[in-house]
């Protein structure tokens, strides 16, 4: 796939910079006709799921971990902890072109990094060790930067601590939220399962192998990082029920799918959990094993998690979705509205 095939065009004003109260969803059936795309309601979404039928989430709990920092120099940086390596080295994510190797870069609380290695991402090693507290003290929720961007304002607001970040977020390490999630609630969870339908919970921290843009024309050539992903036997279980049984498993969020079609690429544990790292990259011409419904945000234009929603529902149809959407004024991107996939 090229990176072309990825590409669609969106005026600025549709990026969302906060979340809606009401968020509005675009539901695709993937064999329909185009004048078949349907805006439902929250309701009217609930109300699709059947008894039986399965859904996956992720709690991972996003740290604040864009830091403003200043060069050698005085010049200043933002700083964005992706991986942490080792208890001294991150990969990180930041300007870098000004700076050379071995340059030092000072945080607050006089922690100081050096640039190990440039590139995308960057590598810097500490010499303090740090932990989430200290995120917590003196970082910021790291929004996209095209919402920073379309806010006019580098700094986040305090409100996004609580904005970008899902009520049932449990596990911290992620540098991203799953932004699918933001739709919904503990209340949206026991109004399905006292209708039967089963709520399941792993974890994919968010890092690198979401952040990181396509850089080359063919997306074969594109590295996609590891992520850390767990899954309970709990979640293994209830979809091995679901498809016995002929119901459907829905994602919520590309997170969601990621783990699910990487069952193959990681471990188990002696209690039948999965744990490890998946590096996988979701093109058309995937075949999704597990999945049966996804619910994602609209997602921006040369991106691996628009090139997942092509693998699942076809090129064609999904640009004419975004086409739909987009002339109907859906909100676009993190903080904007939801659409959902049906696999036939």
């Amino acid at each position: 796939m090229k990176i072309s095939d990825l590409d669609f065009a969106y005026p600025e004003n549709l990026v969302a910079i906060s979340p809606a109260s009401n968020s509005r969803i675009l539901c695709i059936d993937a064999g329909a006709d185009t004048s078949e795309f349907k805006e439902v309601s929250h309701g009217e979404l609930l109300n699709m799921f059947s008894p039986g039928d399965v859904l996956v989430i992720n709690d991972t709990k996003v740290e604040p971990r864009r830091v403003y920092a200043k060069s050698q120099s005085g010049e200043p940086l933002e700083v964005l902890f992706a991986d942490q390596e080792s208890e001294w080295d991150w990969q990180v994510l930041f300007p870098s072109r000004r700076l050379k190797k071995n340059e030092s870069i000072i945080f607050p609380e006089n922690v100081e990094g050096v640039l190990v290695a440039s590139g995308r991402p960057q590598k810097i090693r500490l010499n303090k060790k740090i932990s989430a507290s200290y995120f917590v003290q003196n970082g910021e929720m790291p929004l996209p930067p095209y919402i920073q961007k379309a806010r006019g304002e580098r700094h986040a607001r305090n409100e996004d601590r609580n904005w970008y970040q899902t009520e049932w977020a449990q596990n911290t390490g992620s540098s991203a939220a799953p932004t699918a999630s933001l739709h919904f609630s503990l209340r949206d969870f026991e109004n399905l399962k006292s209708r039967g339908v089963q709520i399941e919970t792993l974890t994919l921290h968010v890092g690198l192998g979401t952040y990181l843009p396509v850089t080359s024309e063919d997306l074969n050539e594109h590295k996609m990082h590891a992520e850390a992903v767990k899954i309970p036997h709990a979640v293994l279980q209830a979809i091995e029920t679901a498809k016995r049984s002929g119901r459907r498993v829905w994602a919520l969020g590309t997170t969601v799918a990621r783990s699910l079609e990487s069952l193959d690429r990681l471990e188990k544990t002696e209690s039948g959990d999965l744990h490890g790292k998946t590096d996988l990259l979701i093109q058309p011409g995937f075949e999704f094993k597990v999945v049966d419904v996804l619910m994602t945000n609209f997602h921006q234009p040369q991106s691996t998690l628009l090139a997942l929603v092509m693998a699942f529902a076809g090129r064609k149809r999904v640009l004419e979705a975004y086409k739909f959407a987009i002339d109907k004024h859906f909100r676009l991107f993190s903080f904007g509205d939801l659409s959902v996939w049906f696999k036939t």
